[in-house]
């Protein structure tokens, strides 16, 4: 058993050294077809250390960020192989690809940038992070009452964009000597701004009830195994086909199945029984989401069916019918100091009665009305705009406090570091192999 699993890796690593080396070239084409970015453009960098597989972090911000954009000239760091070959075919901002220290520091010596952004914790956060003289900002990839959103990791930033109320409350937990007051800027949900923005629905809304299910990957340990494919997910869905009332919307996390195979294996009978129902009524239109984009299903969907994860809360966000899977295994830690203290729980069960709790939920009045209050304590004003004005506000204080202290400091010299014969003595040594 252990010499199989280790030939697997090694075969696995085998694949991901070739991939990584042809990415390397398509890259150095593209690099090669683009012209130079404009010098001492930019002021707002967002910094993406992680490979294609985490790039659902970045893209729930590309809507928000093009139209700060129009106001704050905005740039993507990447610095994986993978992730800068999507980014330069998808983004709708420019793209600096940062493979080396050197390639970063070129960009920074190149470029004004007065505040960079960051939506995850990536170890390689710290390399960007050493450049003093500008604002490092947690933006994070979504809100949720995850261990993840309490990690003292949040320290290390100048300041972090939080979503409400909920959110200081939940930090103001753990993290000890800390000034809320002036690091941590509360900005709602500019996501939500742009949930309905023109996307074309891939089915004729009907009389159907369009249910969401949208479940998170299986964690790497016991106390995150949130992920409810296996546990709700096959029965759910199947008994959703069956009614012949429900159009299904299946969008699993895009790492569902990396840790366990039977996990997999669920996800992929969930995605072959929306094929074959299809096939069997090509009016029902169900749909297995794999694209890049989300915010349309958030929105569309009468009634959605999550996972403990960012995705409660950006469907909380848009204030409609909601049901959180409760996590089969008991040992994921469940917070129910927040949202999940007085959510609507699916609990496993037979696809009748799983069924039968997603229809109660949709037509339920009073679940309604508990969501508003909880709408307003994550995000505060969620008047179409509202958000973004509150993002676009944080930004703007950033950048004049930038002016305030650059002001103070003018007479300082350049701490920067640009070592242009380190980069030449790099660039004569070739190109690493970068797995992303």
């Amino acid at each position: 058993m252990g010499l199989r699993k280790d030939a697997r890796r090694a075969v696995k690593l085998a694949k991901d050294i070739m991939w990584s080396r042809r990415a390397q070239r398509t890259l150095r084409v593209k690099l090669a077809e683009r012209p130079p970015l404009e010098p001492h453009k930019y002021r707002i960098g967002v910094y993406f250390a992680d490979g294609k597989v985490n790039l659902y972090q970045l893209r729930q911000w590309y809507a928000p960020l093009a139209e700060l954009a129009e106001t704050h000239p905005v740039l993507l760091l990447s610095r994986a192989s993978g992730a800068a070959l999507k980014l330069f075919d998808e983004s709708p901002l420019p793209v600096a690809y940062v493979r080396r220290v050197a390639d970063l520091e070129r960009v920074i010596h190149e470029q004004d940038l007065h505040v960079i952004l960051y939506v995850n914790q990536n170890a390689k956060n710290f390399q960007m992070m050493r450049y003093g003289r500008r604002w490092h900002v947690f933006i994070n990839h979504g809100e949720s009452d995850k261990m993840y959103m309490t990690t003292n990791q949040f320290k290390a930033y100048d300041y972090a964009l939080i979503a409400g109320d909920a959110a200081r409350a939940r930090l103001d937990k753990v993290l000890w000597d800390y000034d809320f007051d002036k690091r941590a800027i509360p900005i709602g949900r500019p996501q939500a701004d742009h949930y309905l923005d023109g996307t074309p629905l891939p089915y004729t809304p009907d009389e159907r009830e369009v249910v969401l299910y949208a479940p998170t990957w299986e964690g790497d340990r016991a106390a995150a195994a949130y992920g409810s494919i296996a546990s709700h997910g096959v029965d759910l869905v199947e008994g959703l086909l069956a009614t012949g009332r429900h159009r299904v919307i299946y969008r699993p996390h895009p790492r569902s199945g990396v840790v366990d195979e039977a996990y997999g294996a669920a996800n992929k009978r969930i995605i072959a029984a929306i094929e074959q129902a299809n096939a069997a009524d090509p009016q029902a239109k169900h749909f297995y989401d794999d694209g890049p984009k989300l915010g349309w299903q958030l929105a569309a969907a009468d009634v959605a069916i999550v996972d403990i994860s960012a995705m409660v809360y950006d469907r909380l966000a848009a204030g409609k019918p909601l049901l959180v899977t409760r996590p089969a295994n008991p040992a994921a830690e469940v917070d129910t100091t927040g949202y999940l203290q007085a959510c609507e729980w699916l609990v496993t069960g037979s696809g009748e009665s799983l069924v039968a709790r997603v229809d109660e939920v949709a037509h339920d009045d009073s679940a309604l009305e508990r969501l508003k209050f909880w709408v307003e304590r994550y995000f505060g004003d969620t008047t179409p705009g509202a958000t973004t004005a509150r993002f676009h506000a944080a930004i703007d204080h950033l950048m004049a406090e930038w002016e305030r202290f650059a002001a103070l400091h003018a007479e300082d010299g350049e701490v920067d570091d640009h070592d242009v014969e380190g980069e030449k003595a790099e660039a004569r040594g070739g190109d690493e192999s970068e797995l992303g």
